[in-house]
């Protein structure tokens, strides 16, 4: 722990693995055999952590250690005279590397021409990706022991069992540790033990213990002797590290004086309550995080409340839809989306609501109300303001003809809001490109994010005073379009006059509003800087010809705008969404959300639970060795097969979940997904799964789902063509229903940027490193000649010699069906060459090429270009995650009889 807690000289933390026991000898000869000496070259280093079961990631990022530290002139003598590769000046450490100004040839070594230099690059630009290998590399390597030891240090250091909440507080705050941190890790005390002279003083002399509990611990603690005497920490569950010690201190069965503390009317209360929701929460990995079934258990009507009250509202109105999205965008822009636009002004702060970009402009407020006040009715006290603006921006989108998409909710309400920081933080109606690039890359959102987040403006009306200047002065603006805007809108008076958006459909959300763009009819000079020869040009043609990849963009665009700087946890729920509580309300409040905190625990760890390998053990066995020797005469029969599987299953779980909805056909009550555009004429190898279910249903009858059936089937046929394995998680259950729709509108397309692929991925949990792991499923399989003819023909960024090639078997004007390998090299191999394709220019699909076009995956494709390891491990840690994607557990969904038809 040492070696972990020397990096804090700025670098990262990391959970120290403990258990290791102490040698009781020691070899001169075995250290001068196992330690590279500095002067090793990269080979000799690869091979000296090769045999410690380190990779070449490893053995870079631990060599970063020496950003820290000095070494001895012998070490580096001949390095610095004799090595060419060197410079006489120093800096910091990988940066040094790339200039060559390494202290020890073994450092320089790992920048020389050779397989590391990638990762150095990437080390020198990314702190973040430095800190994370850093730490797992760590963990993996062990530790030194101390040599040292002081009494007084431990005594002057370590809190006591007497402790008050103050002192806990200030002797952890020593150690730069939160009140917060006091109260979690206290939650130790849910294992072990304690003795009676330790908490005497409190079951015998304190008030705020329970008599009962007292009394128990009494029998084995008398008032004098017995000092060693044990007692269970935690009452219920002393063995199980679960939040026991929490629900202990609620019911004042806490033992030791300093555990009882934190819940004694304090400070720590409402965290100590809320630690009974978060334990369970951590214990899933979910803690933080939005999820769209937050409300589930909690509020399980409030989508259709917005919905229908939004539809009301829109109904009377269509303008309102516009308001209401362009209230949800001027809150999130500033301090992040939770509802500080609604506050009122209070004597405390000067709120949002009169800041010059919403003065006599923003509206909706009363809508909001309206809808927060038929959820209160419902669900009191459970649903923040900042959730129900998310919800009704998404719901008047798509009440106008646009697109839906699933809001991702937990969201809490701010206890305040700025009137500066909306001045500062919104990009006003005369603002440059470079401006609008610049302001949204400040709040997480891409250029392409810019460009389909403006596409809101196919919808409503805006101010005389916002567009005067442009259809006056500017040059890039249509002379009709101007003279037509002149006549309500004057060179001097009428500010407050109105004008639509977009031109030709003010009240449907389509992209008419690109197609004004591209005919310089755009109303805001914002608007027109979209499309005046500059970097969006390209994007908003595609926009106007194309409503569907708009469509696609501005949804995921949403989701991740919405994702801006949420509150989350134990933060306020307002019943008012224009104020504040009043202390009188505040506990009554906390204590709400902690319950809807909980709630929302159970919801995600149930499903979270409710998946496990070993889930079918008991009920079939069999499972395992039936699905994979069906793969295995599959795969036999046609390679190509696992990679068909694996895109099922991909397509499966991007739409709605990994749920077997792919599988169904068509039906009275519903169009599936089969002949969606992703899939018509594409998708296959139904009919082995089919194959698969009939065996297993012969030795398990309706136990085990087409779901998971379908996850294992994609794991066995990555293995049999050389790829890499993992433990599938199983229990899933199969959807009663498909959309043809929801596909369409949730697969990325072969034609899709690295934008879009990154918030394609984003929408669904996953980031882009796993999205580009992911990609690399293009190792295998076929792709057809009309997925690609645009990339050979018309791209750049493809080498001239492959898209030759490719060309004789896909003509520019026929051919559509005809298939080429997605892997140049070796098409039925699941391995590394996919990237290197990529590096050489020769993805086949421009999806697959943007990865590696000066982007910012380039690093992470020469990475897997060189290390196949690297790449197995992150593709079958990203395809656990995948196959996590919103199962269907418990009762939800059903177990079909066949994958083709619902029972």
């Amino acid at each position: 722990m040492h070696a972990r807690d020397a990096v804090q000289l700025g670098g990262p933390s990391w959970t120290v693995l403990l258990g290791r026991r102490d040698a009781r000898t020691a070899s001169v000869d075995a250290a001068n055999a196992n330690l590279p000496p500095a002067s090793a070259n990269i080979s000799s280093l690869v091979a000296k952590f090769a045999a410690k079961g380190l990779d070449l990631r490893d053995l870079t990022a631990l060599c970063g250690a020496h950003t820290v530290g000095a070494a001895r002139c012998s070490s580096f003598r001949p390095h610095i005279y004799s090595d060419a590769n060197v410079d006489p000046a120093f800096a910091i450490y990988y940066r040094d590397l790339m200039v060559r100004r390494s202290l020890l040839h073994s450092d320089q070594e790992l920048f020389n021409n050779g397989p590391a230099d990638d990762l150095v690059r990437l080390y020198s630009s990314s702190g973040s990706a430095f800190n994370r290998d850093f730490a797992a590399a760590m963990v993996r390597l062990g530790r030194q022991d101390a040599t040292s030891a002081r009494q007084s240090g431990a005594n002057g250091n370590v809190p006591s069992p007497f402790s008050g909440l103050s002192d806990l507080i200030s002797s952890f705050a020593a150690k730069g540790l939160s009140a917060r941190d006091v109260t979690a890790l206290s939650g130790a005390d849910t294992i072990g033990q304690a003795q009676c002279g330790t908490f005497r003083s409190h079951i015998y002399d304190d008030a705020n213990v329970n008599s009962t509990f007292a009394a128990l611990r009494k029998r084995n603690c008398p008032p004098k002797g017995g000092d060693s005497n044990l007692a269970q920490l935690d009452l219920e569950t002393p063995n199980v590290f679960d939040d026991g010690c929490y629900r202990d201190l609620v019911a004042k069965k806490g033992l030791p004086d300093s555990d009882q503390e934190l819940f004694n009317g304090g400070s720590q209360d409402s965290l100590t309550l809320v630690a009974l929701s978060l334990l369970s929460m951590f214990v899933c990995d979910v803690r933080g995080q939005l999820s769209s079934t937050f409300y589930a258990g909690t509020c399980p009507s409030l989508q259709q409340i917005v919905r229908s009250t939004m539809a009301q509202a829109v109904n009377k109105e269509p303008r309102m839809a516009a308001s209401i999205l362009r209230l949800f965008f001027h809150d999130c822009f500033v301090n992040g989306c939770d509802a500080s636009i609604l506050l009122d002004d209070t004597a405390a702060f000067t709120g949002e609501k009169n800041a010059f970009p919403n003065r006599n402009s923003a509206r909706g407020y009363e809508v909001i109300d309206a809808i927060k006040s038929n959820v209160e009715a419902a669900c009191r006290a459970t649903v923040s303001c900042a959730d129900i603006l998310a919800l009704a921006a998404r719901d008047g989108v798509g009440l106008l003809g646009g697109p839906t998409w699933a809001v991702q909710l937990g969201r809490r309400d701010a206890r305040t809001a700025s009137q500066s920081d909306a001045n500062s933080n919104l990009p006003g109606p005369s603002s440059g490109l470079s401006t609008l690039i610049s302001s949204f890359a400040a709040k997480g959102l891409s250029a392409r994010d810019m460009t389909a987040l403006s596409g809101a403006h196919t919808i409503g009306q805006a101010q005389c005073g916002n567009f005067r200047s442009h259809i006056y002065n500017d040059a890039n603006v249509n002379s009709s379009f101007a003279a037509l805007r002149k006549r309500n809108c004057p060179s001097s008076g009428g500010d407050g006059n109105l004008a639509p958006l977009d031109l030709e459909t003010p009240n449907r959300f389509d992209n008419g509003y690109y197609r004004d763009l591209v005919a310089k009819k755009g109303l805001l000079h914002s608007d027109q800087e979209l499309f005046n020869g500059g970097s969006q040009d390209s994007l908003v043609r595609q926009y106007s010809v194309n409503n569907a990849a708009f469509s696609r963009d501005f949804a995921a665009a949403m989701v991740k705008m919405g994702a801006i700087s949420p509150l989350t946890g134990s933060r306020e729920i307002r019943l008012n969404c224009r104020k504040l509580h009043n202390s009188s309300m505040a506990s009554f409040i906390r204590r709400q959300v902690i319950l809807t905190l909980f709630a929302a625990a159970l919801v995600l760890c149930t499903a979270r639970a409710q998946l496990s390998p070993a889930f079918y053990a008991s009920t079939c066995p069999n499972l395992l060795r039936i699905v994979r020797s069906t793969m295995v005469q599959a795969v036999n029969r046609e390679p190509r097969m696992a990679a068909s599987i694996l895109r099922l299953f991909f397509h499966d779980c991007f739409v709605n979940g990994c749920d077997a909805s792919i599988l169904l056909d068509d039906t009275a009550t519903f169009t599936g997904e089969k002949n969606a555009f992703p899939n018509i004429n594409s998708a296959r190898g139904y009919e082995v799964i089919d194959t698969i279910k009939s065996n297993v249903e012969a030795a398990c009858q309706a136990t085990v789902s087409c779901a998971d059936i379908l996850a294992l089937a994609a794991r066995d046929g990555v293995a049999l063509l050389g790829g890499p394995t993992w433990r599938v998680q199983l229990g899933r259950r199969d959807a009663t229903t498909a959309s043809q729709s929801d596909a369409n509108s949730n697969l990325p397309g072969p034609s899709s940027s690295l934008a879009n692929l990154i918030s394609s991925f984003a929408a669904k949990g996953l980031t882009a490193r796993d999205m580009t792991a992911l990609s690399g499923a293009h190792t295998i399989g076929q792709a057809r000649c009309t997925t690609f003819r645009s990339h050979i023909y018309s791209d750049a960024d493809v080498d001239p010699g492959f898209a030759a090639l490719c060309q004789q078997n896909c003509p520019s004007a026929a051919g559509d069906d005809n298939l080429a390998p997605l892997d140049l090299q070796t098409p039925n191999r699941f391995d590394n060459e996919y990237y290197q394709n990529l590096v050489a220019k020769k993805g086949l699909l421009h999806s697959d090429q943007e990865l590696c076009n000066n982007g910012t995956q380039d690093s992470l494709v020469r990475l897997y270009s060189v290390s196949a390891r690297a790449f197995a491990r992150d593709f079958a840690a990203a395809m656990v995650k995948m196959g996590a994607i919103s199962p269907l557990t418990g009762t939800n969904g059903e177990i079909r009889l066949n994958c083709s038809n619902v029972n």
